[in-house]
């Protein structure tokens, strides 16, 4: 039987183990036979090429960068599991130059993955290069795409715990999608 593709997107403030999920997603995915593949966030390997992080009139650009990655490998079977979407690119917009532009282009973009999981703030913060804030930018960033999500009507699910928990939380809401998503085909 086709695997059926299931776009998956890791939402959260910084530090919130997104990567580290997604990493560990892949793996599962690949050890039980199914394919997967992480699409990595856009914005590291900005900063990383500029040794900067984006001004404000480069962040639409960083957006559109990233959904334009999920594009490239939307067709291929199995799971897609976006590290980051726009959306937190549209946030970070908002929380640090008061723009709200890039919300209905990120909103519109989310509401395409079959599955939406939102980081628990319950991991310790870890200095990670240039694109960091710091541990003071967390929570407003989680109640940010809170807001977003929800004044959308983009369905969410926490995953919470770290180590082996965390990706089995995630597991659980992920197979919960996919038996939905197989229900209704």
């Amino acid at each position: 039987m086709r695997q059926r593709n299931l776009r998956i997107a890791l939402l959260g403030a910084e530090s919130s183990g997104k990567t580290t999920l997604a990493q560990a997603l892949v793996r599962t995915a690949h050890a039980d036979g199914r394919c997967a593949r992480a699409v990595p966030e856009v914005l590291r390997a900005w900063c990383d090429a500029r040794g900067r992080v984006p001004l404000p009139g480069e962040q639409a650009d960083v957006a559109r960068a990233q959904a334009h990655a999920l594009a490239q490998v939307a067709h291929e079977p199995g799971w897609l599991i976006s590290d980051t979407t726009p959306l937190i690119t549209a946030v970070y917009s908002e929380l640090l130059f008061g723009d709200l532009s890039l919300y209905p282009m990120a909103l519109a973009e989310q509401a395409r993955f079959d599955v939406t999981l939102l980081m628990a703030l319950d991991l310790p913060w870890v200095a990670d290069g240039i694109q960091r804030d710091g541990p003071h930018v967390r929570q407003p960033v989680d109640r940010l795409i809170r807001s977003a999500l929800e004044g959308a009507g983009i369905p969410y699910r926490l995953v919470e715990g770290s180590g082996p928990d965390r990706l089995r939380c995630a597991l659980d809401h992920i197979h919960a999608a996919q038996a939905r998503a197989d229900a209704t085909r």
